[in-house]
């Protein structure tokens, strides 16, 4: 007999889902500190479903903790920044070469290049950087695996942890608009190989972008 989640678990994911979210979107920059005051109201979770949740972002390296200080939303390094890059390129161009392409399945990824584009347009960078995330687990998603979709929601806060650094959010992301669009195209035409080949060399360019324009 299935037994019924406990309430405290299932609060304590929902308040990571929506801390590692304000991350993503680039709402809690690095450094940024996290007073369990605050957030207990703001995520109408009570102080210890809040501990918790600050416990799972600290093991996945989103949050760190000072003794006598607290929780604040972590800074990465330059080798972590290098480590999330090896990663992407290994789960996302795997997850693309081996996408359905009878027909390819590119309604989700065509969606998230027109939303950037519409941000772009707009001048909002930041809103771009926040379609370029979701470009990039739409990759993850066509291996159709729940569990890679957590590590690329995982590695995705991560990442706009490190774009927090760059002093120009447009020279930062206005380059990979054409990019997206160019490796959906492919990918729509049906070519997942040439698509994945593309999304890696995509990947190693924007790995050096970001690094260099670290502080």
């Amino acid at each position: 007999m299935t037994t019924a989640p406990d309430r405290a678990e299932t609060g304590a994911a929902r308040a990571v889902a929506r801390l590692r979210d304000r991350m993503t979107a680039g709402e809690l920059a690095p450094g940024t500190p996290l007073p369990e005051s605050f957030w207990t109201v703001e995520l109408e979770v009570s102080r210890n479903t809040l501990r918790e949740a600050f416990s799972t972002l600290i093991e996945e390296g989103l949050l760190v903790r000072y003794p006598h200080r607290g929780v604040f939303v972590a800074t990465l390094s330059p080798a972590q920044i290098a480590d999330i890059y090896r990663v992407r390129v290994l789960l996302e161009c795997t997850a693309l070469r081996q996408a359905p392409t009878d027909p390819p399945r590119a309604g989700a990824l065509r969606a998230a290049v027109d939303e950037a584009l519409a941000a772009a347009e707009a001048g909002e960078w930041r809103a771009v950087g926040t379609a370029n995330m979701h470009f990039h687990e739409q990759i993850v998603a066509l291996a159709g695996s729940p569990r890679l979709d957590g590590w690329m929601r995982q590695l995705t806060a991560e990442l706009r942890l490190a774009f927090a650094a760059a002093p120009d959010y447009e020279a930062l992301h206005r380059p990979f608009v054409p990019m997206n669009d160019e490796i959906t195209r492919v990918y729509e035409d049906g070519d997942a190989l040439v698509a994945a080949d593309l999304l890696r060399d995509y990947l190693l360019t924007s790995e050096r972008v970001v690094l260099g324009v670290l502080p």
